[in-house]
């Protein structure tokens, strides 16, 4: 073998129906020799498998190149809630997504986690995707809604954000996280709030009057 290296096989075998099953090297004896001989072990799938296969394009992970998370609006008689962060700015409930988990699953658990609230699946609705970057890194935040929840909120032990409170939609205060911001005008798009801006692709239409009952 002079060329090609044994991904390269893989690749082009798997390409023509064929499952590699073990492939082993074996270099020449000679010090100064470059050939390899190459021993692959592959069987032929059969021409129409039960399922269709997927697998990476190699064997090194991506590189990551963008952050994901959620940001909840919880609005209440007294209006939308919201934490102050240890670094100052005001924010609504949320956090990054986990590995395997779903956006609303991430919302009731950094819900859970930060107020000590407790939600369920069908009291969040997804509102909208906001894209948007920081220092080149791709920003996708998803924005919810939590029509009901349990409990009264209060700030959790080890969590950034606490001082829970609630704040009328025409008293929000200055210093909004950029996220929390992005994701109020994305839902209420009459709120004055200046932010960064962000591509907003819609789950669900704005609704101004979703108010806990």
């Amino acid at each position: 073998m002079w060329v090609l290296a044994p991904q390269v096989w893989e690749d082009l075998l798997t390409e023509y129906g064929f499952r590699v099953e073990a492939v082993d090297l074996f270099p020449h004896p000679g010090e100064n020799a470059v050939v390899v001989q190459q021993l692959i072990r592959a069987r032929r799938l059969p021409d129409r498998p039960g399922r269709v296969s997927s697998r990476p394009r190699g064997r090194r992970a991506p590189v990551a190149h963008a952050a994901v998370g959620v940001g909840a609006i919880l609005l209440g008689e007294q209006g939308i809630l919201l934490g102050r962060h240890r670094r100052g700015t005001f924010e609504l409930p949320g956090g990054s997504v986990e590995a395997g988990e779903s956006f609303e699953a991430a919302v009731i658990r950094e819900l859970a986690e930060e107020t000590g609230l407790v939600a369920h699946a069908e009291d969040v609705a997804l509102l909208s995707t906001l894209v948007d970057h920081v220092d080149g890194v791709l920003r996708v935040t998803v924005g919810a809604l939590v029509h009901a929840w349990q409990g009264e909120p209060m700030t959790q032990p080890g969590e950034c954000v606490g001082d829970w409170a609630w704040y009328p939609l025409d008293q929000l205060p200055d210093g909004l996280f950029e996220c929390s911001a992005q994701i109020l005008t994305a839902w209420r798009p009459d709120l004055a709030v200046d932010h960064p801006p962000a591509h907003v692709t819609r789950f669900a239409p704005v609704t101004p009057s979703d108010v806990r009952a």
